[in-house]
């Protein structure tokens, strides 16, 4: 049996540089994915037929990116009962227009939603590898040492200041 995997969709390839951390993060924590493009308004039958064939395609969960109206998650939540990660993208409003269209669905048709830009899409790829480590041990055990390694890096980068901070005498 195939592992599940997570579709990233993204409105335009102007959204791509912006998923990328979110990439990154899936390929370290070895969970398949898929990118397309899909646009809520310029594709909107091949957009309906990806979100209501994904379950069937091996698709555990979606993020999908997109600016401006931001429709994209919204439209792909609306036929498919899989969980939609939206992040919402950068664009004329530094990305408020953006976040409101995302995170602002009706009742009965779910949208999670994490911060603009590349954050969220980092973001976006942990809160999907955490949904399927609920049933996949190896990933979870990959996400315990994915965070443990954040706090390591955190600590080293204070362990670096106070060596600094030391060389000044303070008043």
């Amino acid at each position: 049996m195939p592992k599940p995997k997570v579709a990233l969709l993204v409105g335009s390839d102007s959204d791509i540089p912006t998923m990328q951390e979110g990439i990154e993060i899936l390929k370290e924590l070895q969970v398949p994915y898929e990118l397309h493009i899909y646009s809520a308004h310029r594709t909107p039958d091949q957009t309906l037929q990806f979100a209501q064939r994904a379950h069937q395609e091996g698709f555990h969960v979606i993020i999908a990116g997109a600016g401006m109206a931001a429709h994209l998650a919204g439209i792909v939540a609306a036929h498919t009962l899989l969980p939609v990660i939206g992040v919402p993208m950068e664009g004329k409003l530094q990305g408020l227009d953006s976040l409101l269209s995302t995170v602002q669905m009706p009742k009965g048709v779910p949208v999670g939603t994490v911060a603009i830009g590349k954050t969220g899409a980092a973001n976006a790829a942990l809160l999907a590898a955490q949904i399927l480590a609920l049933s996949d041990e190896e990933l979870l055990k990959r996400l315990q040492v994915y965070r443990s390694s954040m706090g390591k890096e955190v600590l080293n980068k204070d362990k670096k200041l106070q060596q600094y901070a030391r060389r000044f005498p303070k008043n």
